[in-house]
């Protein structure tokens, strides 16, 4: 199959990318790549979505893709988006011009994952928020400063605050309930770094050990390590200077798995990162997950093949309804042609 992924920025990938994993993976399984950064779609005066992208067609090393693609060694060449089985969106933050440009590669009948259509939704911390039945702290989505300072009094341990859409532990702030007095700046931290809607979430005293990202595709939870924050500071983020360690997966991890797969399911959502502490789930990547890299790093198991396997499926799966649908449509033009003569 012939695969295109969409990154961020060429510059910046690097072996201990998940992305990175995921072409070695593919390639070693006899795929074809196209690697596209978010600048590097257009409209030819045909109308035809193109995309110029690093061509990549037989198995490389992790350090030889990164050459080709951050290194910009690569052969790049044109690529007609419609003629891909596969379009994989691999942004951080969303850009509305390939959000708008994986929408027309949908409506061309390409497998694009994770769902252009629901992932401005799905993205934004206000999913989280609307799902039954799934482990999580008590969580409030807010613009109101005096609903968050409402919501403070009841949470006993503090409260975390967050931008509702930003990612890397930027303008996240602890506020505990002995300084109440530091709410105001945390809230215009957080509001600066997002869309002007915050999170606040009961801060649970579990995360002295640690945070799990779990690992979730296709439905199924492939491996977890676990994040320890720097001396010093309450965010496990690696960017925040945690670092990651090895850990299994337990009953409550699947727990959370039974719970949240349907509705990521029903959101079109292939590729997830899920992040808990203490058996809660406090947040849910579907941008530009990471995690294989750390879990392998850490010892556990080799998820290459697994990731590959379940996309296939998933490609598998959205052609054979493709056909189904082109078949239907072929029939109904037939039904309703006028007879001739």
């Amino acid at each position: 199959m012939r695969i295109g992924i969409i990154i961020t920025r060429a510059s910046a990938l690097g072996p201990e990318w998940t992305t990175t994993h995921l072409i070695h993976a593919l390639l070693q399984a006899g795929h074809s790549l196209r690697i596209v950064e978010s600048g590097d779609f257009e409209f030819d005066p045909r109308g035809r979505l193109m995309a110029r992208a690093f061509s990549m067609d037989a198995p490389l090393s992790k350090e030889a893709i990164c050459a080709q693609v951050a290194g910009r060694e690569g052969r790049r060449s044109f690529v007609e988006v419609a003629k891909l089985e596969a379009l994989l969106i691999r942004i951080n933050p969303l850009n509305s011009a390939v959000l708008a440009f994986a929408q027309h590669a949908a409506h061309a009948g390409v497998c694009v994952l994770n769902d252009p259509f629901c992932l401005p939704s799905v993205s934004h911390k206000s999913f989280l928020s609307t799902l039954q039945g799934v482990p999580m702290p008590e969580t409030l989505l807010t613009r109101s400063i005096n609903a968050i300072r409402h919501f403070l009094t009841s949470s006993p341990h503090g409260i975390v605050v967050k931008p509702a859409r930003a990612s890397g532990g930027r303008g996240v702030s602890y506020v505990s309930a002995q300084k109440k007095h530091t709410l105001e700046q945390a809230v215009a931290q957080a509001r600066m770094n997002g869309d002007g809607y915050v999170v606040a979430q009961a801060y649970l005293p579990e995360a002295d050990e640690g945070e799990k990202r779990l690992l979730w595709v296709g439905g199924t939870l492939l491996g977890a390590y676990r994040r320890m924050r720097a001396p010093g500071e309450f965010r496990h983020n690696l960017k925040q200077g945690a670092l990651p360690e090895s850990c299994e997966l337990i009953e409550s991890d699947y727990a959370i798995e039974r719970s949240i797969s349907p509705h990521l399911r029903r959101a079109g959502v292939w590729f997830a990162g899920l992040d808990v502490i203490g058996g809660k789930l406090i947040e849910v990547n579907v941008l530009n997950p990471g995690g294989s890299h750390f879990i392998e790093e850490t010892g556990g198991r080799l998820l290459g093949a697994d990731i590959v396997r379940s996309l296939e499926k998933e490609i598998t799966f959205h052609l054979a309804q493709r056909e189904d649908m082109e078949e239907l449509n072929s029939r109904k033009g037939c039904a309703e042609s006028p007879p001739i003569g």
